[in-house]
């Protein structure tokens, strides 16, 4: 039966560069597939392409191609295996990464490769038409006003299986859904149709376990004393070799770092993953309530079982807009008496916030080492009294001047407040939040644009 072999080269947009380089040598893959897209990421790519026509594509696309092009052109030259990329890279302006990866591929003399774009999941400009729909969060289009960004449906695989049908080398997308990217090879190399749900069900796991890259491979399960990973700082990234049926083997290229085993698969496959029997995407309600997982050998695992039934009528589309500001300062108290300094520092910032009428909408005081992540009541458990702590100071404000006096009440601390305060940072940013609205599915079609690399 035939068998194809798909790669995960990252888990987001700033993941690490060398396994994905690994899979490309050593990986013997027919795909290799780049998933880089937050909801947050693809709200800031828009913001950054309002000030640049030609940003707003993932900031690492370029390295990235630099890397793992050339073993794309080596398979076509070669005649060996050949090798496809595929990425939702293109974040809010696919045309202008396939127009930089077309540029890349010329660079490194990779001649004749072919370079598609998927388009289509960019629906501002048909919900700034609908200004009575509503938000998850009650708001509505019309009171964002000239605070929305960005507005990006959930695509499912049939634009990149286009693509791959007009023999693209590398197909660069936007917000596609995250399986959708790794289940349309399996749906052009296998032929499966649009409604043979258990094959997309078992196609979609697949997907799945391989989207968060490094997580399936021990990164995101490693626990010192617990569970142990090997080799962390050298962890590969996972693979899968996928029959027709959709059933899969998942490993990785020998002697790279990590495990793979029943327990790390088991943990990505509920990860993120609200209602194992029916978790929806683009393409099928998927069903993974009867997934098993088999070892085969040392760092190889069978995936099997799940299934799935019709795809949603609607399809997700995340929303975003400008929300204010964030101000923030910190400081650092060390050695005998910290906690009581940086605990002094911190009424003492609280204090001046007030009297000199910061507005803020919300606010954090918290102590790192000690009740950030907990609270106080938590926090106050510790055996012995922490000999470095460092006070945090965040507000979110609807006025960025505003936002910038928290930070400069806390650098105020270096001659104004408890002694052996160092260390002082202070920023602010703006921030840019994130909404869903479900979207008739006929009202969103994905386009294909195809660049030659001549």
């Amino acid at each position: 039966m035939k068998t194809i072999r798909i790669g995960s080269g990252s888990g987001y947009s700033g993941d690490r560069i060398e396994p994905a380089v690994e899979l490309a040598e050593k990986g013997d893959l027919d795909y290799l597939v780049f998933e880089c897209l937050a909801e947050r990421t693809i709200a800031l790519a828009q913001q950054a392409r309002l000030s640049d026509p030609e940003a707003g594509f993932d900031p690492l696309l370029s390295e990235r191609m630099r890397r793992v092009l050339p073993f794309v052109g080596r398979g076509r030259e070669t005649g060996q295996r050949r090798l496809r990329l595929i990425s939702n890279m293109g974040a809010a302006n696919p045309l202008a990464a396939a127009r930089e990866v077309r540029r890349i591929a010329v660079e490194l003399g990779l001649h004749g490769l072919k370079v598609a774009a998927v388009t289509g999941d960019d629906v501002l400009a048909v919900l700034k038409a609908s200004p009575e729909q509503r938000l998850d969060n009650g708001a509505t289009i019309a009171s964002l006003g000239d605070r929305l960004i960005s507005a990006n449906a959930y695509l499912g695989a049939e634009g990149i299986v286009e693509a791959l049908e007009a023999d693209a080398d590398v197909v660069i997308t936007g917000r596609v859904a995250d399986p959708s990217l790794f289940l349309a090879p399996q749906v052009f190399e296998f032929g499966w149709a649009e409604d043979d749900w258990t094959r997309l069900g078992r196609g979609t796991l697949i997907g799945h376990l391989l989207e968060c890259a490094g997580q399936i491979t021990g990164g995101y399960f490693a626990d010192p004393g617990v569970k142990e990973v090997p080799n962390l700082a050298r962890l590969g990234f996972p693979l899968a070799e996928v029959d027709a049926e959709g059933r899969a083997v998942i490993s990785k290229v020998a002697g790279s770092g990590g495990r793979i085993d029943t327990a790390t698969c088991t943990e990505q496959m509920v990860y993120e993953v609200h209602d194992p029997a029916a978790y929806l995407t683009p393409d099928v309600t998927a069903d993974f309530s009867g997934v098993s997982f088999h070892p085969v050998a040392t760092n190889e695992v069978r995936a099997e079982g799940a299934d799935g039934r019709a795809r949603p009528e609607t399809l997700k589309v995340s929303v975003g807009y400008l929300d204010g500001w964030i101000g923030e300062g910190q400081m650092s108290y060390g050695g005998p008496g910290a906690l009581a300094r940086a605990q002094l520092a911190r009424d003492v910032v609280l204090e001046r916030l007030q009297l000199t009428g910061v507005v803020f909408d919300d606010l954090r005081a918290e102590l790192i080492g000690v009740d950030a992540l907990h609270g106080a009541t938590l926090g106050s458990r510790a055996a012995a009294e922490p000999w470095e702590v460092r006070l945090r100071v965040a507000a979110r404000c609807a006025d960025k001047a505003e936002a910038v006096r928290i930070g400069n009440e806390v650098e105020t601390l270096y001659t104004n407040g408890p002694y052996g305060g160092g260390g002082a940072t202070k920023g602010v940013r703006q921030v840019v939040a994130v909404a869903s609205l479900l979207m008739p599915r006929d009202a969103v079609k994905a386009q294909v644009n195809l660049e030659d690399a001549s």
